[in-house]
Formats: C-alpha cells, structure tokens, sequence
C-alpha cells in the first residue's frame, strides 16, 4: 500500500512516476516465538495508515475469535499470520510478505519464522533483504534463536541490523534492561563481523517507538524504527565496480540484430565499453544499451537490458558478459560454499544435482563437506550429511566451468541454487565463499562411489542355462536405473576386484560361491526377481 498523497487526484500520472523513483528497501523481521514480530509489522502498518478500512475491520473480528492480546485490543499480528495453522497456534510458519510505501521510501516486508525447523524459511526470506531487524523479548534478553538469526543474516550478506528490544512495557521501561541486553549483544556479535547495528526500546502492542517516538521511554534518544527505516543507507551496499551481466536469452528476430538480453547483476555498462565473455574469453565492445524505451547510454545494477556487440562472438545463454573490473571473477569447476540444506532426505557427498547459479545450470555434486554449523551455538562438527535446515561448509564440484564471484562480493554471481534432478524440487541453497585449493583433491571413497551410482559394489553370481540373455536384460535394466553395471563372463579375481574397486556391480557368469556376494539361477529366477531381490538386500537403491 502506499502513502496518502496529493498527486493521487490532482496528477495520476506524476505521482505513479514519483513512486516509481523512490528506492527500494526490503527488510526482514525475526525472532523467537512470541517476541511480537507479526504485531511489530502490524503497528507499522497501523500507525503509518497503511490499512484499508476493510482490512482493519476483518483484523477486529478475528481478534475476538483468534486474537492473543486480550478483551477489548486489536491483535496486529493476525494483518501478516494469515494461515489457519498460524493463527491456531500463534507462530508464524511460512515467510510472509507485505508492501508498503512512504513519501521517501518503497518497502518489502518479510516477516520469517522463528522455530528452529524453518530455518530454510528464514534463510529463504532473508536472501533478498538489505536489513534484518531482530527481535529480542525485553524480558528474556539475548536468546539461542537470537544468535541464530544473526547468523544466518550475517551468512546472507545483510549489513544492516536493527535489533529491537521490544516488550519494554512489561519491563517498566527499564532503560538499565536495554543496555544490559545491548551490552550481551553486542559482545556476542563481534564474532559475526556486523558493524551497522542499531538498538530501539520498544512496546510493539502499545506502540511505543514504532512510528512515533516514546513518551514512556525519554531516555531514548534515537530514532523510531519508521523513521530508521526510511534514512537508513543502502545505496552504498551495491557493487558498482565489478560489471557482470549473466546472459539469460539471445535476442535474434531478424538479420540485422543479435542482442543478448538479461539483468545486469553488479556493476555499471557503458555504450562503448570494451567486453569479456567468459567462460569463452572472447573480447569485443558494447555497440548499444537497448531497451523498451530505446537506447541507454549505461546500465547498472538490476536494470534489464539488451547489449549488442560490435563483433559477432559465440555468447549462449548461461555465459556472463563482464566489462572492465577490478577484481576478475574465477572460472572453475570446484568451489567452496555455505550450504542451506532444504529437503527431507539428506545430502550427502557424491549424489548429483543440478546447480543453478545465475542463468547457468549444470550437474554435480557436493565432494565433501568441511564441517556442518550449529546454528544454535556457531560451533563447527564433523558430518557426512546435511539433514533439513542445517548449514555446512563445502567443497561443490560441476560437471562444467562456471563462472562466480565470492558472495561478499556479488550476491547474484555467488550464490546458487540445488535442485533434485528427478522432481525438479529445490533442495538446498549456496553462498560462494571462495575457489577450492588444491587440498580438496582427496582420493575417492567407496562411501563417495556408493553413493554417486546408488549401490554397493558387489560380485553377483548368475548360473543356469539361459545365463547369457539373463546378465544383458539384468544389465540393461540397471543401467536404465541410473546403476553401473557390467559383465564378466570369463571369471579373474583380480578383475573382479579392480570392477569392486570401481563401485560397480559385476555380474559374474558361472562364478564360485567364494567370490560371489549374492548367487541366482537364471532358470529359477526372471530379471524382475533378480532386481527385486537385489532392492530387498540393500546392494541397490
């Protein structure tokens, strides 16, 4: 919703061109159960006139039915929890956004959850946020779920933290309980690197400190979280040295244009800047800045555009156009990364997944993992997997080079995305801390084989007279699978060891007992026995 203005029945059209102007903040809201943060947007909202007289008065009906604040109060929360099983319970469970606007500034509001096991929730809702503001209940102070979410918004790049004691009203406005809790988190902090930290008192319910000043706290001498909000800087928190342009589709509607089209994701284009494409390397100069509206004379930072080039080089969707840098991007088919894992069934290493990293998709796998993050106490711990909602730091291998900045330094060219190759599912999500050293180049597990071919490397023995056709339909079966399979028909126990050594399954004719881990007589037994049996045993999954 947007501010009242003048300009809305004097001049439509000059106030739509002046909202289109006004920057852009996207902030989130997080905290433990119950520390207020969906009443905390819900006076924002409120208090700033953001609320259509409808939408006010269904809140009022719902908070006799729903409410959690008492007879004769609005409960603010039920504007942004607005699932049943929200409101039944009086959390918020998925990330819920909201849109509002003031005379100076547009804003997105993610209001993210505080349980533990929506982590993945938090880490999504954060992602695209220049701000976070935490939460902290006045009278419980610095919590777990506290130094939780200043990580992960320290993991995400967010530079700017609000942290907002809020419930003061409950803790007689005790300007001694706001700096003790300001002293505890800030020292808890300096581990986490953040350096623009504000701290406000505040009674989110009563609305102290929200959009006006306290009258119940005048030893506070800073801002209301409104007016924060609304001069806090962030134009300085995008990268305008470092040119990238990931390529996302090849415009050709005719012979006479070739326009590679996108989103510039940091940086500044200028007409006539010379150009790298890489991974290719080729050179060439920017002919011109296209666009709807006809041509720029530069483009920066989430603008799309249309760049033509003066030579004809071979440029592909996926490809990213850098201009003249600073710092060169890497291009590597290893890297190292924090990794949000988001599915139900766990990560582990050697399992294949398509990596989306800015317009480019290509296959791999995650080789190894450094050590998995407590979210909870920041300590590092040994692990083969990554369960749901836990973070690990990782070595990721593609199938191809891909170009990637540190994502300290660019957020769209290091970061990715991990998708289930079968269901298409996004399971998990990256950010890019550096190229993998040479001591990542660790000899292959058998656990790392396992679990790239889906198996356990095993001698199968097959006997009987119609041997032969068996082990090929046994072996195309596999193969169409997704298993490594081949056969042996001449028994050699070295062979066969080296085919184990591979993590392959050897289908073994006429083998002995002794080196056979599993016997079938293909007289007794059809390839679907065979295969099935093979699932039961575990040697296949």
């Amino acid at each position: 919703m947007s501010h009242q203005s003048d300009l809305i029945s004097t001049d439509i059209n000059a106030y739509l061109a002046q909202h289109e102007r006004k920057e852009l903040l996207r902030f989130l809201t997080c905290g433990n159960v119950d520390d207020g943060k969906s009443t905390l947007i819900g006076r924002l909202l409120h208090d700033s006139k953001m609320i259509y007289e409808d939408q006010l008065a269904a809140v009022q009906a719902d908070s006799v039915k729903s409410g959690t604040t008492g007879a004769g109060k609005i409960d603010l929360a039920l504007l942004v929890d607005g699932l049943q099983a929200e409101r039944e319970q009086g959390i918020t469970i998925d990330v819920a956004y909201r849109y509002f606007s003031t005379s100076t500034r547009k804003f997105i509001i993610a209001d993210t959850p505080g349980h533990e096991q929506y982590t993945r929730n938090m880490a999504t809702g954060a992602s695209t946020c220049d701000l976070a503001v935490i939460l902290i209940d006045a009278r419980y102070g610095v919590q777990t779920q506290t130094k939780r979410h200043s990580f992960i918004a320290s993991l995400l790049g967010l530079k700017h933290i609000i942290v907002a004691i809020n419930k003061m009203d409950l803790m007689a406005y005790s300007e001694d309980t706001f700096n003790k809790i300001k002293a505890d988190y800030l020292a808890f902090v300096k581990t986490l690197g953040q350096h623009d930290i504000h701290f406000i008192p505040m009674s989110a319910l009563d609305g102290d400190n929200v959009v006006n000043p306290s009258e119940n706290m005048p030893w506070y001498t800073g801002k209301p979280m409104m007016e924060l909000l609304n001069t806090i800087e962030i134009a300085s928190d995008h990268n305008f040295d470092d040119a990238r342009f990931p390529v996302q589709y090849v415009n050709r509607p005719n012979l006479d244009f070739r326009g590679f089209c996108g989103t510039v994701a940091s940086g500044v284009f200028h007409k006539g800047d010379a150009i790298t494409a890489l991974p290719s390397g080729k050179t060439s100069q920017i002919k011109s800045i296209v666009t709807f509206d006809g041509e720029l004379d530069e483009a920066f930072a989430a603008m799309a555009v249309t760049l033509t080039l003066t030579d004809e080089i071979d440029i592909s969707r996926g490809d990213i156009i850098i201009g003249q840098h600073q710092h060169a991007p890497t291009v590597a088919d290893k890297f190292k990364a924090d990794i949000v894992w988001m599915a139900e069934r766990a990560m582990t290493p050697g399992r294949q997944y398509l990596i989306k990293l800015a317009t480019r998709s290509v296959s791999g796998s995650v080789s190894l993992i450094h050590h998995r993050i407590d979210v909870n106490t920041l300590e590092h711990h040994d692990a083969n997997e990554l369960k749901l909602n836990e973070i690990g730091h990782c070595t990721v291998a593609v199938n191809a080079p891909v170009v990637f900045d540190p994502y300290k330094r660019g957020k769209y060219t290091g970061s990715f995305i991990v998708i289930d190759r079968l269901t298409n599912i996004t399971v998990g999500a990256g950010m890019i801390s550096g190229d993998a050293s040479e001591e990542d180049w660790s000899p292959v597990s058998a656990e790392e084989r396992a679990t790239r071919f889906g198996q356990i490397a095993s001698v199968i023995g097959l006997s009987g007279g119609n041997v032969l056709q068996t082990a090929y339909q046994l072996e195309r079966k596999l193969f169409d699978t997704g298993h490594a399979a081949t056969i042996l028909e001449t028994s050699n126990d070295a062979l066969v060891g080296a085919i184990k050594h591979a993590g392959l399954l050897c289908l073994c004719l006429d083998s002995k007992p002794a080196q056979a881990d599993v016997s079938f007589n293909s007289d007794e037994y059809t390839v679907d026995e065979i295969y099935a049996a093979l699932k039961n045993r575990g040697l296949i999954h």
